[in-house]
């Protein structure tokens, strides 16, 4: 953990570790932080209403979980999502924001559709990977996890998405795009730069050959209230 921020660094270690829950939880004690028994709880329940019965499980990624996934999988594939949209509309103010100045971070609301990933996860595997992913998404239940159809090359699958909890009091609502710009270009964090967590997923979509226009014109919003148009050292995705 360096100094600036009391930066943390999301990796498997820290979530294996308990590490980064342990450091949620003591820079805000007032954060209702989930316990693992919870947690598998929850993981048991996804399990129970699995629509295809048993076997490898997947799960979709429409933000960070594309271009930092951290859990360990067989496959990876495009998919598309219908009956949700990817939208900055969950506050953080411990990961890429603090609560003098909050940032944002992506959920799926709905209506609409999402193009993203999609990751298998072996069934020999599925206990640890999937303990491992509420640790990193449902540390303080703002998500609900659950089953969608996802459509790929290969065939549809099922898979578990993280969708937004609106009864979840980080929940934003439907910010105007200017201030949702406005908040992605000056927050930070203990994980970073909340533009640079914005930047990293425009650039890794566009190498999956998927192009987002609401996150393109959020980054080129971004990129012109950032002086010179870079953010330590990293410049925004070309237009």
């Amino acid at each position: 953990m360096s100094a600036r921020h009391g930066e943390m660094r999301l990796t498997r270690e820290s979530l294996a570790d308990g590490s980064l829950r342990r450091w949620l939880a003591t820079t805000n004690p007032e954060l209702k932080v989930w316990s693992d028994e919870q947690m598998q709880e929850s993981i048991a329940e996804m399990l129970a209403t699995r629509p295809d019965g048993s076997g490898d499980a997947w799960v979709f990624g429409y933000g960070s979980l594309i271009w930092n996934p951290i859990i360990h999988t067989v496959e990876r594939r495009t998919a598309d999502v219908r009956g949700f949209h990817r939208r900055f509309c969950l506050w953080t103010h411990l990961g890429r924001g603090t609560v003098e100045c909050p940032g944002l971070m992506l959920a799926l609301e709905r209506g609409g559709s999402c193009r993203g990933v999609v990751y298998r996860i072996a069934e020999a595997q599925m206990a640890e990977e999937l303990m491992l992913l509420w640790r990193r998404e449902m540390v303080t239940g703002a998500y609900c996890p659950r089953w969608v159809k996802a459509a790929t090359p290969r065939g549809p699958v099922y898979a578990i998405a993280f969708t937004m909890n609106a009864a979840h009091h980080r929940y934003a609502g439907r910010l105007p795009e200017a201030q949702v710009a406005a908040v992605i270009a000056r927050a930070e964090g203990p994980l970073g730069r909340c533009c640079n967590y914005l930047f990293s997923t425009v650039q890794h979509l566009r190498e999956l050959g998927i192009r987002d226009r609401h996150l393109d014109r959020l980054a080129h919003q971004v990129a012109e209230l950032q002086m010179g148009g870079v953010i330590d050292g990293e410049e925004p995705p070309a237009a």
